[in-house]
């Protein structure tokens, strides 16, 4: 398996790839089916994160398919142009064999190639796994969102993660 930074040309490959993790991820803030993204509109979003420098979309293959990521989107403003929030997603059968943990790996390579200083994420307190691999990576809680998304008509809380570099 290689973790690289994703290119325009993956748009087709990517969009069948998130379409993946979002039918069968019980903790996505996009539920199956709800989010339709064609290959043109993911191609035009990978070409706008190109041109930006503190923003990517990390990629794990392994052959020729995509089976997981890792997107960071670095800050607007001069005065948090130093900090990226990320969103991960692994295809079902993928996950708990080590691809977070190398997508992470190659994150903070690329964060300190391009001077981002702070990494931020959220994720539904309920999700385990997802807390064991960031704690894992070390990312540390700095507080609760209370009632943040609507799953299956219940209210659940997220943690703000952040890890500095």
């Amino acid at each position: 398996m290689i973790v690289r930074e994703i290119k325009p040309s993956d748009a087709e490959k990517f969009s069948h790839l998130t379409q993946q993790v979002e039918g069968n991820s019980e903790y996505m803030l996009w539920e199956a089916g709800e989010r339709t993204s064609q290959p043109a509109q993911q191609r035009k979003m990978l070409e706008s994160i190109e041109e930006e420098g503190n923003s990517t979309i990390l990629a794990a293959e392994t052959g020729n398919e995509l089976v997981g990521y890792l997107m960071a989107f670095g800050g607007k403003a001069r005065r948090n142009k130093h900090a990226a929030y990320i969103v991960i997603g692994i295809i079902k059968e993928y996950r708990g064999q080590g691809v977070g943990s190398k997508l992470f790996e190659e994150l903070e390579r690329w964060a300190l190639r391009n001077y981002i200083h702070r990494l931020e994420l959220t994720v539904v307190t309920k999700n385990e796994s997802g807390l064991s691999l960031y704690r894992k990576m070390g990312f540390t809680t700095e507080g609760t969102k209370k009632h943040s998304l609507l799953i299956d008509g219940d209210f659940v809380d997220e943690y703000y993660m952040s890890k500095l570099l």
